[in-house]
């Protein structure tokens, strides 16, 4: 989807204290072999920091760029629980933050949660022209009994952290000129690996654990039952040729390219490859010192680029992650200002 006044006008975030993989290693947490392969310097983890206050510290931070009046509608997403069952964590980070009787609602897009976010934003903007803003937030906190960051998947390590960003009509440090996403819902079995769906997992006790899935699905086709599964990375490059059409720009227009925090072997053959882009364009260097976060991982990196200057006005920057589903997402944004607030307490991890 093409837009024609959609903007970034502010960012923010929140990451708690980093543990290295070497010493997740020296205490049993992590494979010493997983951790030479996987190239992950560190994690960011916190033991007891509730998701939803994260999201509302990355979305203060956010709305020091702007106006809060300007926020019509507050759009959450995470992946892992965020609090009390049947309880409303996007009202809260509402009353914590803008404090106004406007919507707020949680989007369930895993990873993507933050894109998928910011594309309903717009669609709501251009519904609704009382509207001149909208607060989209992400956090989670994995330190709980249902989830082994070191061991749940292969493909990364996951990580505490939250992202927050303002959209406007009107104005911004960021010019987004085209979002969308593409499903192959024939994959979704990746996920699912013949998991019983009701009771849910998590009301039982099991927990989160991609891993084990992923050995289920490789039993399933050593038995002759392999599903119809198709190359993910082409689904990226599919997404991203797209969305770049759409903006009407190429791939060598970008000057980087924020992708999520997987590890060395899967970032490469999800994304990097299949974008024809090396670590340089990416954002390695800096998500391998922070994990996996969820949907927070773009606009961390986005964060990091702009706020340290890493790319300047008139600069684009390609955004493209990824969920369960199987789902990909991608976001063209041009950098159209410095960051006015460069040097002060508010940046990334702050």
């Amino acid at each position: 989807m093409r837009t024609e006044s959609l903007f970034l006008a502010g960012i923010g975030s929140h990451l708690p204290p980093r543990v290295t993989t070497e010493h997740a290693v020296a205490q049993g947490w992590y494979d010493d072999t997983e951790r030479e392969f996987g190239e992950m310097h560190a994690v960011t983890v916190s033991p007891d920091e509730p998701a939803p206050d994260m999201a509302i510290a990355a979305a203060k931070k956010a709305l020091k760029y702007c106006d809060p009046d300007d926020v019509g509608v507050l759009l959450h997403s995470s992946t892992h629980p965020q609090g009390p069952e049947g309880w409303s964590a996007a009202h809260y980070i509402l009353l914590n933050t803008v404090n106004r009787p406007i919507p707020a609602m949680e989007l369930r897009q895993g990873c993507l949660g933050m894109l998928a976010g910011i594309e309903a934003a717009a669609h709501r903007l251009i519904a609704d022209p009382t509207h001149d803003a909208a607060l989209i937030t992400t956090a989670d906190n994995f330190s709980t009994p249902l989830a082994d960051r070191w061991r749940a998947s292969k493909l990364f390590l996951l990580a505490d952290g939250a992202a927050a960003v303002v959209v406007s009509r009107r104005s911004g440090f960021a010019k987004v000129h085209a979002i969308g996403s593409l499903s192959n819902p024939r994959m979704e079995i990746l996920h699912r690996a013949g998991e019983d769906l009701f009771p849910p997992g998590a009301t039982i006790g099991r927990g989160l654990n991609f891993t084990e899935r992923s050995e289920r699905v490789r039993e399933q086709w050593a038995a002759g039952e392999a599903p119809p599964i198709l190359h993910f990375g082409e689904q990226v490059a599919e997404i991203a040729e797209r969305t770049l059409e759409e903006a009407g720009l190429t791939m060598d227009q970008m000057s980087r390219v924020c992708h999520p925090g997987y590890s060395r072997g899967a970032l490469d053959a999800i994304f990097l490859d299949s974008l024809g882009i090396d670590d340089e364009r990416g954002i390695w260097d800096y998500t391998r010192t922070v994990g996996h976060t969820g949907a927070a991982d773009l606009f961390l990196g986005l964060e990091d680029l702009w706020r340290n200057g890493k790319v300047q006005p008139g600069e684009f920057v390609l955004l493209v992650g990824a969920t369960t589903g199987m789902e990909a997402g991608c976001a063209v944004v041009e950098i159209v200002t410095e960051d006015p607030l460069a040097g002060s307490s508010i940046g990334t991890g702050s």
